[in-house]
């Protein structure tokens, strides 16, 4: 079977202060739908935080072969057997990454509203690409405000995934799923979801699959 022309990207909420709370709750999200990967991302938090979240939610992404990626830090995601890493552009370079995670691991690298960076990333060997932030969004502070367009010019001209981020909801996915979207990562939408995560995921499934629809065919 073919893989899915578009898929969920979740990212953890910043903070996790129950770990157990939160493996429940994401293994109910798993299970309301389609989900490509799990990125952990926990700013500022000590290593043993983070690996006792790799240690609580590991197993319940590997049980639905749900990818778990690790934000910044390629050391961390070796020796913590993380799928990968997903590195900003001021977290060091990919050839860096790349030797710290060796060649079987995920790197996807943020490229914010610039082909020429994701051009660079590709070339590199990037395992997927991220542009955004296409919305506003409280996760993080909004600088780059790429269009979709740029998701359209990157799907019909490159092989290496796309992912939008930044601020996507049920409600305002569809255009970039449209545009060409290979992975939609998403944070709040999901997690503050009035009817629930796994709610969330099931209403994105949907959202993408109307959006797909939409999409005129390219590779």
């Amino acid at each position: 079977m073919p893989a899915p022309l578009c898929r969920l990207y979740l990212i953890t909420p910043p903070a996790l202060d129950d770990l157990a709370a939160f493996a429940t709750t994401l293994a109910a999200a798993l299970d309301g739908g389609d989900v490509g990967a799990l990125q952990l991302r926990l700013k500022d938090a000590p290593d043993e935080a983070i690996a006792a979240a790799v240690r609580t939610l590991r197993p319940v992404t590997a049980a639905r072969d749900v990818a778990l990626i690790l934000n910044d830090r390629p050391d961390l995601a070796a020796r913590l057997g993380c799928d990968g890493v997903h590195i900003g552009q001021s977290d060091g370079t990919f050839d860096a990454a790349r030797r710290a995670v060796g060649p079987e691991r995920i790197v996807g690298v943020t490229c914010h509203d610039s082909r020429d960076l994701a051009m660079a990333a590709a070339e590199a060997g990037a395992d997927y690409v991220a542009f955004g932030a296409f919305f506003p969004t409280t996760t993080k502070v909004t600088v780059h405000a790429p269009d979709p367009e740029i998701l359209e010019i990157w799907q019909e001209t490159m092989l290496t995934p796309c992912v939008a981020i930044g601020g996507v909801t049920v409600e305002n996915c569809g255009p970039l799923v449209t545009a060409g979207a290979d992975f939609l990562a998403v944070s709040a939408g999901v997690w503050s979801y009035p009817a629930g995560p796994a709610a969330a995921v099931a209403a994105f499934n949907a959202a993408i699959a109307d959006g797909l629809r939409m999409r005129a065919p390219t590779r």
